[in-house]
């Protein structure tokens, strides 16, 4: 009798454990700041997936290169090692060259043509996820970047003939042939590298998006930025595909539709994030230097010859890419 009546006190208070679904744990490594437009994009995603399971989902974000550099998370996702990370595309160029169709010179000379390439279903994109699931990571979604511009110190660089033997800062083996085909001198340097790179003195110029001026703080250590846009720069966010493939079927889902949303709202925002980026970048002081036709012919003419240079270590899937890149010149 005494046992049934504690049993039922207890049922009273309500305080027979109930079962707790587990939770799992998705780790996402990042080269930028929080703060970073990719930061807050990745913070978006967390919030959509930890409200849709319930919480069974936990999302942890370790930004500016806390675990691992831009170059390492390729490898970093795809030996599991950490479940998601957020990388260059052009990180992959190392076994995929073909990945580098976004940084051949002026391939992609407006927003639309970016778009275009970059939907999930384009023959651009589609063959590229394919083949770096291959390495053993999963794209999830795309990052916009924006395009590339030139960064410096005492003027800005109007034409080739102004990167003449300098040593210019890079974050891609297409961006280094783009310098060297110019005059200059290329420097690998990973993203989180860069202001130091700058700061010493090791790179006289360098290249990004102009939203990594404002994030980074770069106008601290150069003063001009040149509005070239010689390339599209995306990032990818990774998950190790033996992670994914071991998801219930409903997590997957849940995934799969915040990376969607996200993805859309970050591209649709690009360019206001630019605008403010430049505008920023203004109020701190920096140049904004926008070259005339004559100069950006100058700068094409120049760097024409990566485009056979970019087929010839890219291969038949590179060719391919590029058809597809001039189908959407048209």
């Amino acid at each position: 009798m005494k046992k049934a009546l504690a049993a039922a006190a207890v049922l009273a208070a309500g305080l027979i454990a109930q079962p707790v679904a587990a939770e799992t744990t998705l780790r996402i490594t990042l080269q930028l700041p929080i703060k970073s437009h990719l930061g807050q994009n990745l913070e978006a995603f967390e919030q959509e997936v930890e409200a849709a399971s319930n919480g069974e989902l936990q999302v942890e974000i370790y930004p500016a290169a806390q675990l691992y550099k831009d170059s390492e998370v390729p490898q970093a996702v795809s030996s599991g090692a950490i479940e998601m990370g957020v990388a260059s595309i052009t990180r992959f160029a190392g076994t995929i060259p073909a990945v580098d169709i976004f940084y051949v010179p002026f391939m992609f000379t407006n927003e639309d043509m970016v778009r275009k390439a970059v939907a999930p279903d384009s023959p651009i994109r589609s063959a590229l996820d394919d083949a770096i699931l291959d390495t053993g990571a999963r794209v999830l979604w795309w990052q916009a970047y924006g395009g590339a511009i030139m960064l410096s110190k005492g003027g800005p660089l109007k034409t080739p003939a102004d990167i003449k033997n300098k040593k210019v800062r890079v974050f891609g083996k297409t961006l280094g042939e783009f310098v060297t085909a110019t005059g200059g001198v290329p420097v690998l340097t990973s993203g989180s590298e860069q202001y130091v790179a700058y700061q010493r003195g090791t790179v006289d110029a360098g290249m990004t998006g102009v939203s990594g001026v404002q994030s980074r703080k770069l106008w601290q250590v150069m003063d001009t930025i040149t509005v070239t846009n010689h390339a599209d720069v995306e990032f990818l966010v990774l998950i190790n595909e033996e992670f994914w493939q071991g998801l219930p079927a409903e997590q997957q889902e849940i995934i799969a539709t915040a990376a969607r949303k996200v993805e859309a709202d970050l591209r649709d925002k690009m360019a206001k994030i630019e605008s403010d980026a430049f505008a920023a970048a203004k109020a701190e002081g920096m140049g904004v230097y926008v070259p005339t036709a004559e100069e950006m012919a100058a700068w094409r003419e120049a760097s024409a010859p990566v485009v056979e240079q970019y087929k010839a270590a890219a291969g038949e899937l590179g060719a391919k890419l590029v058809m597809e890149a001039e189908k959407l010149q048209q």
